[in-house]
């Protein structure tokens, strides 16, 4: 496994970890670049992943990558996306549930309590939140869970696939049928978010399940990029730039295009799925 980044926390789950046969291992190259963007003043973005060598924590909860994009102005978004991503991996981790999607999900519902809590006892905090964006891989399993309107593409035979739904008002009238697509770019409820975390006193996420085969590319992304690179823009990239490049390259195009928002892009590529 190669990365640009050590884990800048360490776990202990040997106690906790649920005995799972080891069947595969995904091996990965990563890569993430986040940048404050050409307008705001702090980055509220946050990025964390969390790789091992430890069979057993392979077996059973894999490896995971998050991107969180937290909002409330001044120091509030970016205590918001700090404290998810941090909650997360920890309770997702040590959750003693052999099911992952049930530690998925009590992770997310851990994440939004303790924004919540922090955000009532502290009153320049209040009404602070955050995106999330997970992608987990476990054996030759890809999981994704998602709250908010960050994002998840896999990049796999030439074809571009967003994994994730946006949890906004826009995005959910387009598939009731309420409104059309191309009224969607103008729309002045566009940025309005209907599920994030720490916004409300119980979130649900969505988790889905892919297969994972060698060669998929992942990326995980901030609305900052989105609002200023298209997705034939992002697929050209990512077919023609390793990890590294291709993050630089497309958070280098969201200033470009405007930089009105923090971007963050992590890449994650499958470079094989190893049988034990």
């Amino acid at each position: 496994m190669n990365s640009m980044d050590e884990i800048t926390a360490e776990y202990t789950t040997e106690q906790l970890v649920p005995s799972v046969e080891l069947k595969f291992v995904p091996k990965v190259t990563v890569a993430a670049k986040t940048d404050l963007g050409r307008v705001r003043e702090n980055n509220e973005d946050k990025f964390e992943y969390f790789v091992t060598e430890d069979e057993k924590t392979i077996a059973s909860r894999g490896l995971v990558f998050l991107v969180c994009d937290g909002m409330g102005g001044h120091a509030a978004g970016q205590i918001a996306s700090e404290l998810a991503c941090k909650t997360f991996i920890d309770v997702y981790l040590h959750h003693p549930s052999s099911e992952p999607t049930t530690a998925m999900v009590s992770g997310v519902q851990a994440a939004n309590r303790f924004v919540v809590d922090v955000g009532r006892a502290i009153p320049s905090r209040k009404g602070m939140g955050t995106t999330l964006s997970g992608l987990i891989l476990i054996q030759n399993i890809a999981y994704t869970v998602q709250v908010g309107d960050s994002r998840i593409y896999r990049l796999r035979n030439d074809e571009l696939t967003m994994l994730t739904h946006d949890h906004t008002w826009v995005d959910e009238a387009i598939r009731a049928g309420i409104i059309r697509p191309e009224e969607a770019e103008t729309h002045p409820y566009k940025h309005v978010l209907t599920r994030a975390i720490g916004t409300e006193g119980d979130v649900r996420p969505d988790v889905e399940s892919f297969d994972l085969q060698p060669g998929d590319v992942f990326m995980l992304c901030s609305d900052g990029l989105v609002n200023h690179v298209e997705d034939h823009a992002i697929f050209e990239v990512l077919r023609s730039k390793a990890p590294a490049e291709a993050a630089w390259t497309l958070v280098g195009q969201a200033l470009l295009g405007g930089g009105s928002d923090n971007t963050t892009v992590m890449i994650v590529r499958i470079d094989e799925v190893q049988a034990k």
